[in-house]
């Protein structure tokens, strides 16, 4: 039930990761952070203290960044890059692609500051088309963890998986509800199960997803939250078995809704089990500045549109 979900906390996802960082620089000598000039906002200050050899500040230069990371691979090291996403993807996107992707390399990107609750610094920091971006390079694992604990554990699954992983993250303070639950890449988490209608989310929707849910469960309608923390590689047997038990669906991501967690999911309905879906998301727009609530009101992400979207999908079996 959903009202049993505890939340033991509130916490930016980033201290997850570095949190999970500074663990593996205690166990994990081959881990390496290297950062672009952006130590502070990543978390990386108890990593640098403890393991100042195993940190490269590479500076507001991200293509080296990248360039150094691939290179480091082949001495057997894990590096993390780290910056906010919208500099770890758009601004180095031909680096990743040729350098990382092309040729299978072990590097880590780790991306802060991602979607509308990056708030005020506005439009031109608020990436909301990196996942679209990060799934379509063959062989780039897409994760995007809901909660403090989520990123650190996942932060932590990242150094023990061989090949390039794309890792997103935020900058608000969010409630902390995974405490005790497993995470593994690539297997979604069912929070709640239900029989009216599906609704599959990821990073800081997913607690807006079951906001959402608690709001339906009131009005007598019973609504599966499943949390897709990996977008790639999609969780599609679990997405399947949801699908038929509800025969409709709603996607919640703090993203575009071309090319995100919505796209993914219309893919695999379409080819196997095709029904109604309705998708949360930003339209096909920049963002802007304003705080993390405001904006995700404004650009229709809220637990209210969730229930809305919800009730009209409903409508569509």
């Amino acid at each position: 039930m959903l009202k049993d979900i505890q939340v033991t906390g509130k916490k930016d996802t980033r201290s997850g990761f570095g949190d999970g960082i500074t663990e593996l620089g205690r166990n994990n000598p081959n881990v390496v952070a290297l950062t672009a000039d952006l130590a502070g906002s990543l978390k990386l200050g108890t990593f640098i203290k403890e393991n100042p050899e195993r940190y490269i500040q590479c500076g507001i230069a991200e293509a080296n960044m990248i360039g150094i990371a691939a290179g480091l691979t082949i001495g057997g090291k894990i590096p993390f890059t780290t910056t906010f996403a919208n500099f770890s993807t758009g601004r180095v996107y031909d680096q990743i692609r040729q350098s990382v992707a092309y040729s299978g390399k072990n590097v880590k990107i780790c991306a802060s500051h991602a979607g509308l609750t990056l708030g005020e610094d506005g439009a031109t920091h608020q990436i909301l088309e990196d996942i679209g971006l990060m799934k379509m390079l063959p062989g780039m694992t897409v994760i995007v963890p809901c909660d403090y604990e989520q990123t650190r554990l996942a932060t932590l699954a990242i150094a023990e998986y061989e090949g390039p992983v794309y890792l997103r993250f935020g900058r608000p303070v969010w409630p902390i509800f995974t405490e005790g639950r497993p995470f593994e890449i690539g297997k979604a988490q069912l929070f709640s199960q239900g029989t009216d209608v599906s609704i599959f989310a990821c990073g800081h929707m997913v607690w807006n997803a079951i906001e959402a849910g608690k709001i339906l469960e009131a009005e007598g309608i019973s609504a599966e939250i499943v949390n897709i923390h990996t977008i790639k590689p999609l969780d599609e047997k679990s997405v399947l078995e949801s699908i038929r038990k509800t025969r409709c669906v709603v996607t919640a991501e703090e993203h575009n809704v071309l090319g995100g967690l919505g796209e993914s999911i219309a893919r695999v309905a379409g080819q196997h089990d095709p029904v109604p879906i309705e998708m949360v998301g930003t339209q096909d727009t920049f963002g802007e500045s304003g705080t993390p609530t405001q904006l995700l009101e404004k650009y229709g992400l809220s637990p209210e549109h969730i229930v809305a979207a919800a009730k009209k999908v409903i409508t569509r079996k």
